[in-house]
């Protein structure tokens, strides 16, 4: 039964892996592994308190009379603690409280996102907003807006203009708030998974100034936008939930890169060559996914024996 415990180690692995894998993969492939991984493994981790609970309540005299089975082979057969089931299950009901208080938030600022682009006015997906703030973000919606205000079109020249827009452009067209999303809400099942969600993050924005070099053709113009722009915001204040250039409560610190916040390790990278695809990384990591769901379905079918062994000595 070992195997039951499983799905509840590899989201730890998960964690401490997620910001190298950010940093080593092409940000794209590094978006969507992350995101199903996290999805993946806070379900299977899901599952399995729900199987740990499940073998704890088995042993109840009134679900033993309810589904016809013999109580005393499964408190023979039974290898999980009772207390080990109890806090499964209070660890499942606090996944589900954290799941729906997370996805009725999201919900509702996507509706929101969404009547605020269908009220905005503007000849094409670009709306310039006037202001003292330094923000320019990506509003969902149908159509989508990019919102940027005029005070950071003023700052900017031409070419940094370009690429803040492909930018923005690349998080809208891309439906980056759904990878977002997604993660988060794993995170919210299995706090284990923050690390991952906050990866998720760090690869979208990634993504997107990928998107932007190659809109310019020149990394060097969007890694000095980004820079621009995180100097600017430190002293302006900011009114959106997003920054231009993914740039909010970043605070740039002297230290290496390996251990920066995301605006320098952005930076750093894109100063070094375009990521490659690494096919042998993705595939290890999604045997190791795919082993979490295994012992799942593994651990789901002891139980399912054990009650039809229960059944069976009734």
């Amino acid at each position: 039964m070992w195997l039951l415990y499983l799905p509840l180690v590899i989201p730890a692995l998960a964690g401490l892996a997620a910001r190298p894998l950010a940093a080593l993969l092409e940000p794209r492939q590094a978006t969507w592994l992350l995101t199903i991984a996290a999805v993946a493994l806070a379900a299977c981790s899901t599952v399995a308190l729900a199987v740990l609970a499940a073998f704890t309540a088995a042993r109840s005299p009134v679900l033993a009379a309810l589904g016809d089975y013999s109580q005393q082979v499964i408190r023979r057969g039974d290898p999980i603690p009772s207390a080990t089931g109890a806090i499964a299950g209070l660890a499942l009901t606090a996944a589900a409280i954290a799941v729906t208080v997370l996805f009725r938030k999201r919900a509702r600022a996507l509706a929101e996102s969404y009547r605020r682009a269908a009220e905005l006015r503007a000849d094409g997906s670009v709306v310039v907003v006037p202001g003292l703030a330094i923000e320019a973000y990506a509003l969902p919606g149908r159509p989508g807006r990019i919102v940027v205000s005029d005070l950071l079109l003023d700052r900017l020249d031409a070419d940094s203009r370009a690429a803040l827009i492909a930018h923005e452009q690349a998080h809208l067209s891309g439906r980056h708030y759904l990878f977002a999303a997604a993660a988060w809400l794993a995170a919210a099942a299995n706090p284990m998974l923050l690390p991952v969600a906050r990866s998720v993050e760090y690869t979208l924005e990634r993504w997107a100034d990928e998107h932007a070099a190659a809109v310019t053709g020149n990394r060097g113009l969007v890694a000095e936008t980004i820079g621009h722009v995180a100097l600017l915001a430190s002293h302006r204040p900011a009114r959106a939930p997003s920054m231009a250039l993914g740039i909010v409560g970043s605070h740039a610190r002297r230290m290496s890169v390996a251990l920066a916040g995301p605006v320098p390790r952005r930076v750093a990278a894109l100063l070094t060559a375009p990521p490659r695809s690494r096919i042998v990384l993705l595939a290890a990591c999604a045997v190791v996914v795919l082993l979490a769901g295994v012992a799942v379905l593994e651990t789901t079918g002891d139980l399912h024996a054990l009650l039809e062994v229960a059944q069976a000595g009734q």
